[in-house]
């Protein structure tokens, strides 16, 4: 699958695509986060598909149900609709080790990428992964891709990071140096 199919930006939700916000249940708490609107629109124009892959470990802690997340999820859809934004596919982990036992979707595990793969045609090996931590960009580094960090805090890696994953302020500014090239 590496080299066939389109290649994807799969985004984190939480800190990268939203505001993060401590397991957020409440749809009308859904705002989109500085960059996200501009850096989507720009990965979409420069051929990625957009896909989401969230850990949502909220729900395997009993603090969320499925529900709440769902319609978070739907508000997000509408957000990003009013923007013109619309999303290949939406990937989440609802575990947690420590409550439900190990898994192989919890990023940085590869499960949810390899289905999201599988699933939409996707080329990982051009693909690049974007989020505001280290496990949301990881992935990148075993599936052939490139990895971004989001956020000015992680400004303070830049030049500390192995090869293939770089830092950028915001979904902007990532989406501006991914489709530079």
């Amino acid at each position: 699958m590496n080299g066939a199919g389109r290649p994807a930006a799969f985004l984190d939700r939480d800190g990268t695509i939203i505001v993060e916000k401590h397991y957020l249940s409440d749809p009308m708490g859904v705002e989109l986060a500085p960059g996200a609107a501009q850096g989507l629109t720009r990965l979409r124009q420069c051929g990625y598909a957009l896909v989401l892959v969230t850990n949502q470990s909220g729900i395997g802690r009993g603090l969320l149900t499925m529900a709440d997340f769902e319609a978070v999820q739907a508000r997000l859809v509408e957000v990003l609709a009013a923007a013109g934004i619309r999303l290949d596919g939406v990937y989440m982990c609802p575990h947690h080790p420590a409550f439900t036992g190990p898994c192989s979707c919890r990023k940085p595990g590869l499960a949810l990428f390899l289905e999201a793969a599988e699933t939409l045609g996707l080329a990982l090996g051009s693909s690049v992964w974007v989020g505001d931590r280290m496990r949301d960009v990881e992935p990148a580094l075993a599936l052939g891709g490139r990895g971004w960090l989001v956020g000015t805090r992680r400004l303070a890696l830049r030049g500390t990071l192995p090869p293939g994953l770089s830092v950028a302020a915001d979904l902007a500014a990532a989406a501006a140096a991914i489709c530079k090239g």
